[in-house]
């Protein structure tokens, strides 16, 4: 099947269809990220979220100098929380540290659990030690997918000295949360991680002893004595 043109690409993006659409801006896939941005634009506030969706994860994949700060206006500005969380988590993917400082406002500011999430994960996405204090404020929050967030991007920007402040995490009742404390101790060799991954390797659910067990050996392998 011949790969479309770009003025082939651009008319069906501009199609009536919802599913013409879908599958144009799918077919940048391939292309150049100069030329797919101005593309990608086209459809940014398209009547359909899902398509939208789409386009503000594309922004992440294809970098180019403007997506930043595109990513941040639709992250600071649009009105749908769920385009707004798709924002925090394209930042993530661009990977440029001047995220820090929207990503931080969004996870402080913003009312909805779903953008402060994506907040925390594009943090730790960023490994920037500035996020520390922001996620050790995410471990006490009360909605669970933050605090498994926030365990997970504290490994993500290797910060020993949260070791302490994740190993109460060890009891949750969420098996999810133990997992992500189990591959995020991986990352932050001391003494009590790998106690703390010992105890975890006995876990009743599987998912979190083969976790803690794959951490130890990635431990071992770094040269640390498990």
């Amino acid at each position: 099947m011949a790969v479309p043109s770009l003025e082939e690409i651009s008319a069906q993006l501009d199609s009536p269809n919802l599913r013409d659409r879908m599958v144009a801006l799918a077919s940048l896939r391939d292309i150049p990220a100069e030329e797919a941005v101005p593309l990608i634009k086209k459809v940014l506030d398209d009547e359909s979220l899902q398509l939208r969706s789409m386009a503000i994860f594309a922004l992440g994949i294809k970098q180019t100098s403007e997506c930043y700060s595109i990513l941040v206006k639709i992250l600071e500005t649009d009105p749908d929380y769920g385009i707004r969380a798709d924002a925090a988590g394209a930042l993530g993917y661009l990977g440029d540290s001047r995220a820090f400082e929207p990503l931080s406002r969004a996870f402080y500011e913003d009312t909805d659990w779903l953008v402060r999430f994506s907040a925390a994960v594009s943090l730790g996405n960023l490994k920037d030690a500035r996020a520390r204090e922001i996620l050790y404020k995410a471990l006490d929050s009360e909605e669970v997918v933050l605090q498994q967030a926030a365990i997970a991007a504290l490994g993500e920007i290797k910060d020993i000295d949260a070791v302490d402040r994740v190993l109460r995490f060890a009891q949750s009742d969420d098996w999810l949360v133990r997992q992500r404390l189990a591959e995020t101790l991986g990352q932050l060799p001391t003494p009590k991680s790998v106690s703390a991954l010992k105890y975890l390797e006995k876990d009743s659910h599987e998912n979190v002893a083969e976790a803690a067990r794959i951490s130890l050996k990635r431990l071992e392998e770094a040269g640390y004595q498990v």
